[in-house]
């Protein structure tokens, strides 16, 4: 672990967060992304960069400049660092059931092609963009049946109501743990992978917008794939994504289609057997020529998440949501989130969500859109004056644009 990022956190002694300490102990660790004086409530969208960051991706670097080839030990050990963070993060068994990928969605795609025939896939209208243009374009070229789950009468999703689709002869459920557009969070997904696999069917689960936000444990989900990444809470930026493949699945004969070289069994021997012989385990998902510098950007966000624990950083989350809700509700502004039924962000519900987004971010107020929602999502380094004046300024805003 970084020792700035250690010593800092030990620094906290165990205690609660709070704003004090943030500043005091962990707003250091972020001078260069805090040297920009917009309030920055898009958190949910692109994580706010730790200064270790870019000294992580030198040392990548440094390697590359000083050894050339030889770089490669050192690099494939970050790789496996990488793995095996993440599956800390997540609960995996072992790290080998996490693979590295640069996309949710190519995660997605690995498993699509590893499974035999025309799969039948259940998903939800709620999936984020990537993942439902993944399975409607493979739909439109005949290479998967697909079934919608639309949202209830409330715009929400369950277990109950996605079971009432689920049919014997369903290859693939897939679902977020959290839903992009309004953060909120789908309850009972251990209950949904027995069904799925007293059906026959397989469980993939889109952790996206909980991994970093709350306790994501694999195991006890009994997923069989789980897709997600860095980009978010983990301060891991584009690219460093993953896609977790579980014991059972990798046992039970599942191979892929989605492979490369460096899923061989002997990578550097330059042996080429027909057909190839594969490394075990999740190594037989690993692709080509992996990113190396990816691993050393993601470096530092999940020893972030590791040190202060996903636990506390979700409780004050939850703290600062509550005051932004409440400073949002003065100001005659309802939002949903800040709840144990939702994740990292508020939504507030807008005809021209888009509009006030842009609307705001010309008065410094950094936000986003996705549909009707517009999303507010602060993070540890926020403090409580950026969260009234944000509400502040968005009832402005609002005002301004008879919203």
């Amino acid at each position: 672990m970084s020792c700035a990022i250690r010593e800092a956190v030990a620094r906290l002694a165990g205690d609660p967060l709070c704003e004090e300490s943030v500043q005091q102990h962990i707003a250091p660790l972020f001078s260069r992304t805090l040297a920009n004086d917009s309030i920055y409530l898009a958190n949910h969208s692109l994580g706010r960069p730790l200064d270790q960051m870019a000294e992580d991706i030198r040392e990548g670097i440094v390697l590359w400049e000083t050894k050339l080839g030889d770089s490669w030990d050192e690099w494939l050990a970050e790789q496996e660092a990488y793995r095996t963070r993440l599956a800390a993060l997540i609960g995996a068994p072992r790290a080998d059931c996490v693979v590295p990928r640069t996309s949710a969605g190519q995660g997605l795609r690995a498993v699509l092609n590893a499974l035999q025939g025309r799969p039948r896939v259940l998903s939800t209208r709620g999936e984020f963009d990537s993942i439902d243009l993944i399975l409607k374009q493979y739909a439109a070229l005949g290479r998967i049946d697909v079934q919608w789950v639309k949202a209830d009468a409330e715009g929400r999703f369950s277990v109950a109501h996605i079971l009432q689709d689920l049919r014997p002869g369903t290859d693939l459920v897939v679902i977020s743990q959290v839903m992009f557009m309004d953060g909120q969070i789908v309850h009972d997904l251990a209950l949904l992978a027995n069904a799925c696999h007293a059906s026959g069917a397989r469980l993939m689960v889109d952790a996206y917008h909980a991994i970093g936000v709350i306790p994501v444990d694999v195991t006890a989900m009994k997923a069989d794939f789980v897709i997600g990444g860095s980009y978010k809470y983990l301060r891991g930026g584009p690219g460093a994504c993953y896609l977790y493949i579980s014991p059972e699945a990798l046992d039970s004969g599942l191979r892929p289609l989605d492979t490369g070289w460096f899923a061989r069994e002997n990578t550097f021997g330059y042996e080429r057997p027909d057909p190839p012989v594969l490394r075990a385990g999740g190594d037989a998902f690993l692709e080509a020529t992996p990113p190396v510098l990816t691993y050393y950007q993601a470096r530092s966000g999940q020893m972030f998440a590791l040190a202060l624990g996903v636990e506390r950083l979700r409780s004050y989350g939850l703290e600062q949501l509550t005051r932004l809700k409440s400073y949002l509700h003065n100001a005659g502004i309802e939002a949903i989130g800040g709840d144990v039924d939702h994740g990292a962000f508020l939504a507030v519900r807008l005809d021209n969500a888009a509009e006030i987004a842009a609307r705001l971010a010309e008065r410094g107020v950094i936000t986003d859109a996705r549909g009707p929602w517009l999303r507010l999502c602060p993070d540890c380094l926020t403090q409580d004056k950026e969260l009234r004046t944000a509400a502040s300024v968005l009832a402005k805003v609002l005002e301004q644009t008879g919203s």
